[in-house]
């Protein structure tokens, strides 16, 4: 296992003791674009997605090695968990969210909204309640290489809402160019949610019946803008461009962790949430720092 060397560039004090020990581990490498790692506690693996070679990728934190875990994998994308611990992901290829249950069998989530294929969903959550909530642009549909070039059926980029009850699909936003990553706050009573065409970060209020308002711009985060993490004192990380941005809770970006190649996702994890997981182009990477991610609001309950 390759290290480089780093450390985080601190912009704002309130940094200066977020950065680990400064050395990032290069777990794996091979990849053509590394996307939605997910970590499984109760395993003590990872699981990411390496979209244009239609598979997922499986990482043992016990032993380090990697095998696949799924092959062909609908051009995943964006992985998640649900509060039962069961694998939620965005198939580009297949045009769908899917729930892999304990069996392994595969349940459609989501695939159309008003009659109409999505476009290639890309990143995913899963609020308390059991709501899914995710991302739609069309980067799965405009070429062969991360799924299958076709027209597009929707008219717009949305970020919908799949009800957990009655399975209902519903736009919650539809003022996007190209919806990306999002993350709920701690507590769950925000939605932020990255466009990457824009580069801006938008937060978005969450009321009882899972209807958002709001929709400021809480951050412009630039070039590249992916990926979102939260971690336990709120602060957003963010992938974008060779890097991995962290926002202080008022939207200040407070610090940076600089990498050799072109990020994109990114999750905590480890058995204390200390451990930060990065895919980026070819690789994946991690490092220990200084802070634990969020924990899902119904571990505490």
């Amino acid at each position: 296992m390759d290290t480089i060397v780093t450390e985080f560039e601190v912009l704002d004090e309130r940094f200066a003791h977020v950065g680990g020990d400064g050395r990032i581990e290069v777990l794996h490498t091979g990849a053509r674009w590394a996307e939605g790692p997910v970590y499984f506690p109760a395993g003590r693996f990872l699981v990411w997605s390496d979209i244009p070679n239609d598979r997922m990728l499986r990482w043992d934190e016990t032993t380090g090695a990697v095998g696949p875990f799924r092959s062909p994998a609908g051009y995943s994308n964006g992985n998640t968990l649900d509060r039962e611990g069961r694998l939620v992901t965005c198939e580009h290829g297949n045009r769908r969210v899917t729930r892999t249950e304990h069996d392994g069998s595969i349940t459609v989530i989501a695939d159309r909204w008003q009659g109409k294929r999505l476009n290639s969903p890309n990143d995913v959550v899963v609020r308390s309640d059991g709501s899914v909530w995710f991302t739609d642009p069309p980067y799965g549909i405009l070429s062969d290489y991360e799924g299958h070039a076709a027209e597009q059926e929707i008219d717009g980029c949305h970020v919908y809402r799949a009800d957990p009850v009655t399975g209902e699909v519903r736009v919650v936003a539809g003022d996007f160019t190209r919806p990306n990553g999002l993350a709920f706050s701690p507590d769950e009573r925000r939605l932020y949610i990255a466009d990457t065409h824009t580069g801006r970060l938008r937060v978005f209020d969450v009321t009882d019946d899972g209807t958002l308002t709001g929709g400021e711009v809480f951050a412009e985060a630039g070039d590249g803008l992916d990926g979102l993490r939260f971690d336990a004192a709120g602060r957003i990380w963010a992938a974008a461009g060779k890097a991995v941005l962290c926002f202080d809770p008022d939207g200040t970006l407070i610090g940076r962790l600089r990498l050799p190649e072109r990020t994109a996702n990114l999750v905590f994890g480890g058995p204390k949430r200390n451990r930060l997981f990065i895919t980026a182009s070819t690789s994946l990477y991690s490092l220990l720092t200084n802070v634990t991610g969020t924990r899902p609001i119904w571990a505490s309950r």
